[in-house]
């Protein structure tokens, strides 16, 4: 039974992380822990990109009117 394995017998994994000199301190160690993890990134998708808002389609579309007094005036107007 050499070549049976049960889940609980996993092989030991190796560190991801490894201190080599022995005179580090705990506050560099942590230090780089902090490095490493803000490079690795959140490991989700990357966020979505947006239109720019002078290019957007929405602004081509008009606005309606307001009725009322003056609105004949108000429709030459930038907005």
């Amino acid at each position: 039974m050499t070549g049976d394995r049960s889940p609980g017998d996993a092989a030991p994994e190796r560190p991801l992380l490894r201190v080599v000199n022995p005179d580090a301190t705990p506050e560099e160690v942590a230090a780089l822990v902090a490095v490493f993890a803000a490079l690795g990134g959140s490991g989700g998708p990357a966020p979505a990109r947006q239109a720019p808002e002078w290019n957007a389609p929405r602004r081509l579309v008009r606005r309606t009117l307001p009725p009322g007094p003056g609105a004949w005036r108000g429709s030459a107007l930038p907005r």
